[in-house]
């Protein structure tokens, strides 16, 4: 199948088959008497695994080490299910970092006013000081 029919049977672009396989993610498939790429039934199967393995999280690295991991019909499940771990771990700290920050600008937003009033404990915060600096009117009073 040409490069539009392995991205409709996998659901990744063209765009992204041709960068998977500029940065050796794929291997460089076939090509017709015309230059076209020819896609086999298994790379369209590695494009799908790819697909799953990036909607999961994985860096393009990680992809290609699960890929190698996937191939590799001697390594034991042992090394899989540590290596998923592993990403799980840094995925549950992601998610703590950003409840963090969602908290965090919950709680500003809950100390601004919201009204016409130029003072914005929102601002203040992300500038490090408690009020707005000193001389800063707002656009058309003259200070």
């Amino acid at each position: 199948m040409n490069i539009g029919q392995a991205a409709d049977s996998s659901g990744v672009s063209a765009k992204m088959i041709r960068y998977y396989e500029s940065i050796g993610l794929i291997g460089a498939p076939l090509r017709s008497e015309s230059g076209y790429r020819i896609y086999a039934p298994e790379e369209v199967h590695t494009l799908r695994f790819i697909k799953r393995a990036r909607n999961l999280g994985f860096s393009i690295d990680e992809t290609r080490e699960l890929l190698a991991l996937w191939r590799d019909k001697s390594r034991a499940s042992a090394d899989v299910k540590r290596f998923a771990l592993n990403h799980v771990a840094e995925l549950e700290a992601k998610i703590a970092e950003l409840q963090a920050m969602a908290g965090t600008l919950r709680h500003l937003a809950q100390t601004c006013h919201g009204d016409g009033r130029p003072d914005c404990p929102i601002l203040a915060d992300l500038a490090g000081t408690e009020t707005p600096p000193k001389g800063r009117q707002s656009a058309g009073r003259s200070g």
